[in-house]
């Protein structure tokens, strides 16, 4: 006898006797957790035969819709498990094409240039060392990240604690998680069209005017965020969260600390980036001065209140 999957799902939001938690687990954990040890292990062995550690940002957009599409299996296609999983490869997809236009897959897929940050890491005099920087490599960058990137997926187990259909709450979560996807498309867009116009003045030896005079783009989105892209990332999975709640989990469940961890990962390496940044253009601390770092001041909104406000006047 094995109990339906909604029953299993009951264990984590307290709704059964916890006897029933082994065959949770391996029902569901236990496939998850082998899949994503299968890559962490494979990132770590790749990236120390290679010495490029940036293996894991080729599947950073592909595990998660894998894992999305494995607990909509599990689910026996759950209407919402579907929808989440549905979701979760339309964001893959789109951040999976961002990545290969800048040149983020080669081949052999192995080889490819390493984040710029890694090696100014690799100067920590606490890393600096060969067994420092290894460890640090295998329970950090391959198997920290690789968890993080299953964590932020589990909302989609509890998400199925219902029996029901979708509801009011599912589409309109659908709805944001796609328009802050279209964001950070919009975003990524600005960005890429930037820096490719101030490379090819730069490889064509001819000088740089305005804006790519400064070195960093600061129009479109990015005069109301210094990260607009990273603002929609990490609300794209806290929405993802969310779905966990209108499933029937309860507004804070344990699926919770995917989104959690994953903002505290962008708080973190964003600083490291930002400090670079400042080092390298000198106007950067006017911008960080000026401009948010995520989430756009309500403020920078005035001059479109006020051209409304005087429309409305003149009617």
């Amino acid at each position: 006898f094995r109990p339906g999957w909604t029953s299993l799902v009951h264990i984590l939001s307290g709704r059964q006797q916890t006897s029933l938690l082994l065959e949770m687990l391996e029902l569901t954990i236990v496939p998850l957790a082998w899949h994503c040890g299968f890559w962490a292990i494979l990132c770590f062995v790749v990236s120390t035969i290679t010495g490029n550690v940036s293996q894991v940002d080729k599947l950073w957009s592909i595990t998660p819709a894998l894992y999305a599409w494995q607990i909509a299996v599990f689910s026996e296609f759950h209407t919402r498990a579907v929808l989440m999983a549905s979701l979760a490869t339309i964001w893959a997809v789109r951040l999976t094409y961002n990545f290969a236009r800048r040149g983020g897959y080669t081949w052999p897929p192995w080889e490819g240039e390493e984040d710029y940050r890694w090696p100014i890491l690799r100067k920590n005099p606490y890393l600096s060392h060969p067994v420092a920087w290894m460890a640090f490599n295998l329970g950090f960058i391959s198997f920290y990240q690789h968890a993080l990137l299953l964590v932020i997926v589990l909302p989609e187990i509890m998400a199925t604690s219902s029996e029901g259909g979708l509801n009011l709450m599912d589409w309109v979560l659908a709805l944001l998680f796609l328009l802050l996807v279209m964001v950070e498309y919009q975003a990524d867009q600005q960005q890429y069209e930037y820096q490719t116009e101030k490379y090819r003045l730069k490889g064509a030896k001819q000088p740089l005017y305005g804006e790519y005079e400064v070195g960093f783009l600061r129009t479109g989105l990015w005069s109301m965020s210094r990260h607009p892209n990273y603002f929609a990332e990490q609300s794209i999975w806290i929405v993802f969260y969310l779905f966990s709640v209108s499933g029937g989990a309860g507004l804070i469940n344990w699926t919770i600390i995917g989104a959690i961890l994953y903002v505290l990962l962008f708080q973190g390496s964003v600083a490291f980036s930002e400090g670079i940044t400042a080092g390298k253009y000198p106007r950067y601390a006017e911008y960080q001065a000026t401009v948010p770092l995520f989430i756009p001041n309500p403020t920078m909104f005035k001059p479109f209140w006020n051209d409304g406000a005087t429309m409305k006047k003149r009617r």
